[in-house]
């Protein structure tokens, strides 16, 4: 099979879909992989190293997408790039489908199979490609929140640590899967006073037991969410729901008993955010502020980091790729898990969250793999 990495094109997107390392496991499944000039430059690795690592440098994405059977890409194809894909095809990538309808009629139109990273499963019921950019997400998110806490850049001047004699600042998570956990170790890690909230009481036990007392578990319930965010310096939202639209946990209303200056950052917003008052932003301008609150809701968070990012990435995605670099549409048959990344397929729609959240009719994906 050809395999095919063209550069990211969406705002500060700096990772890669196939590191010079990844390239060298396709060649050595005897794949050929062409890869688009400078689409390393945001790690590091040049033309050159692709090279060394057996891939054919393209001039352009116009050739990546003409010549090749599979595209392997981190985010979501832009409008320039989902006109270029076609019948046959199989795209491998991040896709957040359920809130962004252009690009679910971009790909029905295309053709295309469609194969989401962040909706292939594992034996235990995760999600193993999103989480390492979740654990990423996570971890900046604290970083993030810290700095748009600061004065200069809108927030409330706290110091999340705090210092002797003084209390350190407030850090709610809401969510206590992936996201919430790196975040909760982040703010812990600062000295933070960290609350987490989730509707899972065995989630929030294990939660406790991992970091020993040393943050506070709530319930979710409206009050508690309420009396956790008015009293917040910084909110994280890191709730999902599998493939499907994030639920809007924090209403317009909530933000007029927030402290003026304080921080939102909004981890979901790939799936549309779980703020009311969320839209996506970009690391050029990352954040904007409603009724006093500052607004973090950057759509690729760990992008900013693409040396650590990329390669993580690809340590998870490489092995579900090679199995479709080696047998086609065939591992979607032979693998119930990767078989759940499949999202679009000639046409039509594969995934139920996806064809929930959009209003179209869900083709089972053994169903219209059979056919």
């Amino acid at each position: 099979m050809r395999v095919g990495c063209p550069r990211e094109i969406k705002n500060h997107e700096y990772r890669v879909g196939l590191t010079p390392g990844s390239v060298r496991e396709y060649v050595a499944h005897g794949h050929e992989v062409l890869v688009e000039t400078g689409a390393g430059a945001g790690i590091g690795a040049d033309d050159n190293a692709y090279r060394a690592a057996g891939a054919t440098i393209a001039k352009t994405a116009a050739d990546v997408f003409a010549k090749s059977d599979m595209i392997v890409k981190v985010k979501e194809p832009q409008p320039d790039e989902w006109v270029q894909l076609r019948d046959g095809q199989i795209l491998y990538t991040y896709l957040h489908l359920a809130p962004d309808p252009e690009q679910t009629k971009g790909l029905l139109a295309s053709g295309v199979t469609a194969i989401a990273y962040e909706t292939v499963t594992d034996d235990r019921g995760g999600l193993p490609l999103l989480a390492p950019m979740s654990e990423v997400a996570g971890r900046l998110s604290i970083q993030a929140g810290a700095t748009a806490l600061q004065k200069a850049n809108g927030g409330r001047g706290v110091l999340l640590g705090g210092v002797p004699g003084v209390l350190p600042g407030k850090v709610t998570v809401l969510g206590g899967g992936v996201v919430g956990l790196h975040t909760a170790r982040m703010a812990v890690g600062l000295g933070a006073d960290v609350t987490i909230i989730d509707r899972s009481i065995p989630r929030l036990r294990q939660l406790d037991d991992i970091f020993g007392g040393r943050v506070h578990t709530r319930y979710s319930t409206v009050e508690a969410l309420e009396e956790e965010c008015f009293s917040a310096d910084i909110v994280v939202g890191a709730v999902l729901i599998p493939g499907a639209a994030a639920p809007k946990l924090v209403s317009r209303e909530m933000l007029s008993g927030m402290k003026k200056g304080s921080v939102l950052v909004d981890v979901a917003i790939d799936q549309g955010g779980c703020f009311e008052t969320s839209y996506a932003t970009t690391h050029a301008v990352p954040t904007y502020e409603v009724d006093g609150v500052i607004h973090y809701c950057v759509a690729n968070m760990p992008g900013a980091v693409p040396v650590t990012s990329a390669h993580a990435l690809n340590n998870a995605t490489l092995h579900y790729g090679l199995q479709l670099a080696d047998k086609g549409l065939k591992a979607l048959i032979d693998d119930p898990h990767l078989r759940n990344g499949l999202n679009v397929h000639k046409g039509k729609i594969t995934n139920r969250a996806v064809a929930e959240a959009l209003g179209y009719e869900l083709v089972e994906p053994k169903a219209v793999l059979a056919a």
